[in-house]
């Protein structure tokens, strides 16, 4: 077995997961590789999840301990472990109690901040954008929250993200250092190793991201703030049970009165993230000084 951690888990795995940190310590969940027989596949209560992705292999995902990895012949293991530690993984955090989000952080003062979005929204550039600046990352792409202590603590995933070239290139990488992600990724996979959070942290601002013709951050209303969450909750289709769903809604609750929202619309330039890392300073740093930014927004034009 090799045993990794990630999102605070050590993980006994059967497959190479070289995007991992390694570790030592006894199992909070294993991965192992077999061959599963034909079934229906689909949910069960919650505490069983079985899958099939097209061109990869089927999954099933077993009470928040256990993934049983089934690959096609001759998958890409880069595309498996991208899969298996996508959407597969954030089943099996869910599973755990956890809120699983569509969404990358960064650490701010012994804070988290967040950036929720959907694919090519920017979440992984932003938060590159922030390690460039000395910050460190916790998470790119999926983000898993524990509010059982009344608070939002979100766990640190691994030190890698994705990145399409332009933006790597914009942040001063050598795209030609880098490698892509899986054969057929339009995005290259950009190492957080030397600026990574490895504790957990208290989730402080969930910026929603969004475009505009201008940069500008402004509060988001309860009601929105809901949607959005839903509307960014990771490997949501699965959660079709009544029971499962009805828990999701309720840690999306919890989280909306435990953390503020804002929305972040930005112009689509890369030129710019300097700019918008400072934008984000200055609005952080007005809750520092105990003002409350509700009808004051931050913008830049």
């Amino acid at each position: 077995m090799n045993i990794y951690k990630a999102y605070s888990l050590c993980i006994h795995s059967e497959l190479q997961l070289p995007e991992l940190i390694e570790t030592e310590g006894e199992a909070d969940v294993v991965v192992r590789s077999e061959k599963l027989n034909p079934v229906t596949v689909g949910h069960d209560g919650g505490d069983r999840c079985r899958a099939k992705v097209a061109g990869v292999g089927e999954f099933v995902v077993l009470a928040g301990r256990e993934i049983i990895v089934d690959p096609v012949a001759n998958v890409e293991p880069a595309l498996l472990r991208t899969i298996l530690l996508g959407p597969v993984l954030s089943v099996l955090l869910r599973q755990r109690g956890l809120l699983v989000l569509h969404a990358s952080g960064v650490a701010i003062d012994n804070w988290a901040i967040a950036f929720l979005g959907g694919s090519g929204w920017g979440k992984s550039t932003l938060a590159a954008a922030f390690q460039e600046k000395g910050y460190r990352v916790l998470t790119d792409d999926v983000m898993a929250i524990d509010l059982a202590t009344g608070c939002a603590i979100v766990y640190p995933s691994y030190p890698q993200g994705k990145l399409f070239p332009e933006a790597a290139a914009s942040l001063g990488h050598d795209v030609q250092e880098m490698l892509p992600v899986s054969q057929n990724s339009l995005k290259l996979s950009c190492s957080f190793t030397n600026r990574f959070q490895p504790a957990p942290l208290p989730l402080q601002r969930i910026y929603v991201l969004a475009k505009g013709t201008a940069h500008q951050i402004t509060a988001l209303q309860p009601q929105e703030s809901f949607v959005e969450l839903v509307r960014h909750t990771r490997s949501i289709q699965f959660m079709t049970h009544a029971d499962v769903m009805k828990s999701h809604l309720y840690l999306c609750t919890r989280l909306m009165q435990t953390v503020s929202f804002r929305r972040f619309a930005r112009r689509p330039e890369l030129a710019d993230l300097p700019r918008l890392v400072k934008l984000i300073e200055d609005d952080l740093a007005l809750v520092h000084n105990n003002v409350t930014p509700i009808d004051r927004p931050v913008s830049v034009s």
